[in-house]
């Protein structure tokens, strides 16, 4: 992979986390495709548009996103971002937090790049592994 492409991909994952604190359902929506899914632990598989009108009606917000990128692979007009990530905002007007492993599926477009799926897997402390491996 080019210096170049990794350095796009990694400015779209910082615009992707700019929109997404942006609480701006029209900026999100310029950095997914229209059959973008987010899979979530809770929820599974969510459609964009399900998203996008929580965010809308204020249902979901937030306030902080940041992401630290652990490995990319560039597969010609696609790519996987896989990085620890934190966040914060609310859900239903309560305080969510996160702290999770995210791997972003992107597709070229263009000169740029557009998120086709987001799958997010809840970050464990050591001390979490350790009892998950001894209840097994």
């Amino acid at each position: 992979m080019s210096a170049a492409d990794l350095e796009s991909l990694e400015a779209t994952e910082r615009a992707f986390n700019a929109a997404m604190i942006s609480n701006d359902p029209t900026r999100i929506a310029a950095c997914i495709t229209d059959d973008w899914v987010l899979v979530t632990p809770e929820r599974g598989p969510v459609p964009a548009q399900a998203v996008l009108a929580a965010i809308r009606s204020g249902v979901l917000t937030h306030d902080t996103m940041t992401k630290t990128t652990h490995h990319v692979h560039l597969m010609g007009d696609v790519a996987t971002v896989t990085g620890r990530g934190w966040n914060t905002g609310t859900f239903h007007g309560e305080p969510i937090s996160a702290d999770e492993w995210i791997t972003d599926v992107y597709r070229r477009e263009g000169n740029g790049w557009r998120c086709v799926l987001t799958h997010l897997t809840p970050a464990c402390s050591d001390d979490q592994l350790g009892a998950t491996r001894a209840s097994r």
